[in-house]
């Protein structure tokens, strides 16, 4: 399968650069470039991409609102959002989680690891580097007026099972690596991280991580035992 790729960034030489590389791997193709967040939605809908590698601050529209409009949208439900940031202790990659994106890279991250990056989300995984975000999900998470999280339930509903693959899931740990840690298949891992997802009404596992934090599940700066 080809992977649609959109570029959002406010830099044509960024833009340039990431095309140049996107088309350089025989499981991708740029469908097209958007300047601002506005433009981003727009070629995103008439495109049909499968996914949107955006950055946060753009003109016109940022990037947290773009994706919000796009997971808004029933007919992009499909749409992935990998999101680029400057720096890795980015504030604002918390509200672009919890507006829909399904990962986060800093933008002079490996070229090899921005390829694996969109492979990873268009699949329906989120990329989730479990030493930056964890610390940085967790910081904001502690503020005082950080935000509830719009129609996500807490984890008092789930099973113990649940709870231990939750926690692992907010460690980034991929289905495999829970399946190993916890003796069982990886199908029953993968169900099981799908069941979570229903319970709490999360889109994906990015938002599992916020819960997990914000419910106190797993603590800051914490590597818990499952």
């Amino acid at each position: 399968m080809t992977i649609r790729v959109l570029l959002a960034d406010d830099q044509t030489l960024v833009r340039a650069a990431f095309a140049m590389l996107v088309e350089s791997a025989p499981d991708m193709e740029v469908v097209g470039q958007a300047g601002t967040g506005r433009s981003a939605v727009e070629l995103a809908r008439s495109e049909r991409a499968d996914l949107v590698v955006m950055d946060i601050r753009m003109p016109d529209l940022d990037g947290i609102e773009a994706t919000r409009l796009l997971a808004a949208d029933e007919d992009l439900a499909g749409v992935k959002v990998l999101m680029l940031t400057t720096y890795d202790t980015d504030e604002h990659v918390v509200d672009a989680l919890r507006a829909g994106a399904s990962g986060f890279l800093v933008k002079d991250t490996r070229p090899a690891e921005l390829l694996d990056a969109i492979r990873t989300v268009a699949t329906g995984e989120s990329l989730l580097s479990p030493g930056p975000t964890a610390r940085l999900i967790a910081r904001v998470l502690r503020a005082p007026d950080a935000a509830e999280l719009t129609g996500a339930g807490g984890p008092e509903g789930l099973t113990e099972r649940e709870r231990q693959v939750l926690r692992l899931v907010a460690r980034g740990l991929n289905n495999t690596e829970i399946a190993e840690t916890l003796g069982l298949s990886p199908l029953t891992a993968k169900t099981h991280v799908s069941r979570i997802m229903g319970k709490l009404s999360a889109r994906d596992r990015a938002q599992l991580v916020i819960i997990a934090y914000e419910s106190g599940l797993v603590a800051p700066g914490s590597v818990a035992s499952p």
